[in-house]
């Protein structure tokens, strides 16, 4: 079993406490609901993923790099400590890729994703130097060399592969699939197909092959039977054409632990168990091992931030059959994290302001939107004495939390607290009702 809880938070008398600042400190300050950011344990992360990345490529004569995947939580703040660790940054949008140009990220540590990329984000892309833009379509291989024609470059381009392996949880979050909508299928040809095609067009580079197989994965099967899809591809490529790519992406989606359930694998030891496959791989056909490259984001951001609410009220239900259920609102709900309602996401949750001598009672956490599947926890012991004004913590919500937060109900989205060294800082602003008018034109 693997603890929720960022590598910061503790309990000090009978009060958490992230990175040393208690939640009674953080909730007075910053008000509720926040998402608060455990910083040493973010880059804590980002560097050991970086380092056993290079340190198997060392050994076996690869080179690596690791890209966060910024779909999962994007600031300017959390780019540039990711980069300062050594990552690259994968952007997906307009609005990411300007994100992490604001941060300084430099264009040649930026890669471009998106199955409906605009003009506008690829003029962008190449107007900066992205080291690469990943083709996810037959018909962006001519939008892409047009934009670069225009721009007098030449795009650096990857083709994202469909190899039909695909893993991790929920159906939405499977990635590589044939009946979806990413990438180009390996089975089909598609993928040769688009290879052909760019390794034609002298406005684009081709540096190699992507897959991305899914999200929250807990083993190294899925990525090495995808790795082994990606290399007898390159090794045709090569037999047809005389290229041979220099790289494979191995994307991400590493799981991570939710609840004190789950076993979570080790993501720096995972990171170095398929640098080690591929190398293996590469000595069985003969040929050179190709770079690697790989995406985390959730690994990274999801356990290191915590959402902190507060309670509102408490009322008992009893259920169907006999027993009886809590239901403990909060301040927010799936506006601030709408996986549990997306994705059948499992959450857990805890008292956090104060220690209760109650007995736990089977509990839910909901939010106060009017919806009845707004759960933010589904199943949760809680004190039967959790009330009005208490605090309640729920940790594991760095990813897509913030990410994909709503103004359902025109309720504002919370800000972004990062603690470090003991002092809070919000890096990003709450949002207000004035906030939300602004953008009624009436």
């Amino acid at each position: 079993m693997t603890s929720p809880w960022s590598r910061s938070t503790t309990w000090t008398d009978g009060e958490l406490s992230i990175a040393g600042v208690p939640v009674s400190t953080l909730a007075a300050r910053f008000g509720t609901p926040s998402y608060v950011l455990d910083v040493d344990d973010l880059r804590s992360r980002c560097r050991d993923v970086v380092t056993a990345a290079h340190r198997a490529g060392e050994q076996h004569g690869i080179e690596t790099a690791v890209y966060y995947a910024s779909k999962a939580f994007s600031s300017t703040a959390v780019l540039r400590w990711a980069h300062a660790e050594g990552l690259r940054v994968d952007v997906a949008s307009l609005g990411e890729l300007a994100t992490a140009l604001r941060a300084e990220v430099p264009g040649a540590a930026i890669g471009l994703h998106g199955n409906n990329k605009s003009e506008e984000e690829i003029d962008l892309a190449l107007q900066h130097g992205v080291g690469r833009i990943v083709i996810d379509s037959i018909p962006e291989i001519e939008l892409v060399a047009e934009r670069a024609a225009a721009a007098g470059v030449v795009a650096p381009v990857m083709v994202r592969v469909t190899t039909g392996v695909h893993a991790g949880g929920h159906e939405y979050i499977a990635t590589a699939h044939e009946d979806q909508k990413f990438g180009l299928s390996l089975a089909t040809g598609a993928a040769a197909e688009a290879v052909e095609a760019i390794l034609q067009t002298p406005q684009l580079t081709l540096l190699g092959l992507h897959s991305h197989i899914g999200s929250q994965i807990f083993a190294a099967d899925g990525f090495v039977e995808s790795a082994r899809a990606l290399f007898r591809l390159r090794s045709e490529i090569a037999a047809a054409s005389g290229v041979l790519l220099p790289e494979l992406d191995l994307g991400g989606g590493f799981g991570v632990a939710y609840t004190p359930d789950d076993d979570a694998p080790d993501v720096p030891a995972l990171v170095a168990e398929l640098v080690a496959t591929v190398a293996r791989v590469a000595a069985e056909t003969g040929e050179p091992a190709p770079a690697l490259s790989f995406e985390p984001g959730r690994s990274l951001v999801g356990p290191a931030m915590t959402t902190l609410y507060r309670v509102g009220t408490v009322k008992p239900v009893r259920l169907e059959g006999g027993g009886e259920r809590l239901y403990v609102s909060v301040d927010g709900g799936m506006s601030d994290n709408i996986r549990t309602v997306l994705y059948d996401a499992t959450y857990t949750a805890v008292l956090a302001s104060r220690t209760a001598d109650a007995e736990a009672v089977l509990s839910r956490v909901v939010g106060k939107h009017c919806e009845s599947g707004d759960i933010v926890v589904r199943d949760v012991m809680l004190p039967a004495d959790i009330r009005r004004g208490d605090l309640l913590a729920v940790p594991v919500t760095g990813a897509y939390g913030r990410s994909l937060a709503s103004n359902y109900n025109q309720l504002p989205r919370p800000g972004v607290v990062a603690v470090g060294d003991g002092e809070p800082r919000e890096i990003v602003r709450r949002e207000t009702i004035d906030d939300l008018l602004a953008l009624d034109v009436g």
